[in-house]
């Protein structure tokens, strides 16, 4: 018999790359806070990047910080695969170490329930360890209730045989899809690589099938963001509940002793600049360009005339073996003499410590690859961007922040390729660069006053009271009533 003072416990399942790492991280710390009946264990898997210094050191400060209320369990396995099949391969481990995890907090006074588990987009094959355990499995989606939406669309298209968006030449259809979370048809071209490609599409679909099967969704978005995109998933009766319960950010300015020096010397530099007067330009762990493609950038921004901060690195020849790194000799690659031209207005680094760059008055607009925890993060802190899609779901984030919401500028309506599964890309010209730095730099823009007023209700969402507070509430509650 279940009553109010009853202790339960949530298993969460991340994917093992940073930016999941640390979505999941944060989200469990919120509901333990919120919640004191609760508490949490995070199952971490074999990191998928061996060469990922910063993940691993991070693994460890988890590990270190472990608790009664907020425990860390960490598969070690040496040799670990790098394909899309990593968490399948792992499922024994993790029924395993939920075992584990059942046997000994089952010993603790006043055990607690298992109430379920929480599982990542990627580790959708997880929901068998639920239903092996008998207990609900809940989806944590680090992405956003559209490109949500746009896979479940797609896979009931597929299912009824009416999608065909599966030729290799989708980048350059003129076709458009009728997606119901969005309120402007959405370009066939403009789909993310994995929902146009053959080798792909079968997975996503089957992921989406998948997510049908869980209890309900946990989405990395607040409700003020995303009304339209919200209201036709909850209103569509064939899904489970969704509950928007973010932004869920890592803010903490935490760096290794190996980045502390730079980190220092870039923020000073940032503190010397006039108030939203600096571009900056960043592309996560896993985006870097070609030498032609930096080249185009380093014209664009000179032309410019704004000062900027870019984080500029090397595209990698093979990202399942290595992340992106430094170009050896800058000199040689930028245009001849940039760096004289531009040592007064201008800063070329390697790796950027993002959170603290956007948290600096001087940071007058962002050129992002549009992850969706840097969209998250842009948004927090006020600054405009102009998204530039390398991989993933980044292309329907693009489409999703210009187009359906205007709050950011393009730099190019269509992109193509995807970096994460080497598929090739285009450069993009100095010419399509310098003009949208320009409209992202204009100072009284509608994209800027749309971005504060939507600053402001991303505050306010994660307040007492706030539409995420309150998701986040139901969602405790309906955990609850799901105990068996």
């Amino acid at each position: 018999m279940k009553t109010l003072n009853m202790n339960f416990e949530l298993i969460f399942v991340p994917f093992p790359v940073i930016g999941h790492l640390r979505s999941t991280v944060e989200m469990a710390k919120l509901l333990v806070e919120r919640e004191a009946r609760l508490s949490i264990s995070v199952i971490v898997l074999p990191l998928l990047s061996k060469d990922d210094i910063g993940t691993s050191a991070y693994v460890s400060a988890l590990s270190a910080s472990s608790n009664d209320r907020l425990r860390y369990e960490v598969i070690s396995c040496e040799d670990q695969p790098t394909t899309e099949l990593h968490v399948e391969n792992h499922i024994p481990r993790v029924k395993r170490a939920v075992e584990k995890l059942v046997d000994e907090y089952s010993r603790l006074p006043h055990s607690p329930r298992l109430a379920g588990l929480v599982v990542d987009m990627f580790c959708t094959s997880v929901i068998d360890v639920a239903n092996e355990f008998g207990v609900p499995c809940y989806l944590f989606y680090t992405s956003n209730v559209g490109v949500l939406s746009l896979g479940l669309h797609i896979q009931m298209m597929y299912d009824k045989k009416m999608y065909d968006a599966t030729e290799t030449e989708f980048e350059d259809s003129e076709a458009l899809l009728d997606v119901p979370t969005l309120s402007r048809p959405y370009p066939v071209k403009c789909l993310p690589y994995g929902f146009g490609s053959k080798e792909w599409l079968p997975m996503f679909v089957n992921q989406s099938r998948r997510f049908r099967e869980m209890k309900g969704f946990l989405v990395n978005t607040f409700a003020e963001l995303e009304p339209y995109a919200l209201e036709s998933l909850l209103s569509s009766g064939d899904t489970p509940r969704a509950y928007t319960v973010g932004p869920i950010l890592h803010l903490e300015n935490h760096v290794d002793g190996s980045k502390e020096e730079k980190s220092s010397e870039i923020l000073r530099w940032l503190d010397e600049q006039p108030p939203r007067s600096v571009v900056f330009l960043c592309f996560g762990s896993i985006g870097g360009f070609r030498e032609e493609q930096a080249r185009e950038i380093a014209i664009a921004l000179e032309r410019s005339g704004h000062r900027f901060l870019w984080s500029l690195r090397r595209a990698s020849p093979d990202i399942d073996k290595e992340l992106p790194g430094e170009f050896k000799n800058l000199e040689e690659i930028l245009p001849e003499g940039f760096f004289d031209r531009t040592k007064d207005i201008g800063k070329v680094i390697g790796w950027a410590p993002q959170v603290a760059v956007l948290a600096k008055p001087a940071i007058g607009g962002f050129v992002t690859h549009g992850g969706w925890n840097s969209i998250l993060e842009s948004l927090w802190f006020g600054v405009p961007m102009a998204p530039w899609p390398l991989y993933a779901e980044q292309k329907f984030n693009a489409f999703m922040m210009v187009e359906e919401l205007g709050l950011a500028v393009r730099i190019r309506k269509y992109w193509r390729g995807d970096q994460l599964v080497g598929a090739a890309t285009v450069t993009v010209t100095a010419e399509e660069i310098e003009r949208g730095i320009i409209c992202l730099m204009e100072q009284d823009s509608d994209v800027r006053k749309r971005v504060m007023e939507m600053s402001k209700k991303c505050h306010v969402a994660l307040s007492d009271g706030g539409s995420s507070q309150s998701a986040l509430k139901i969602f405790i509650q309906d955990v609850t009533k799901n105990i068996a």
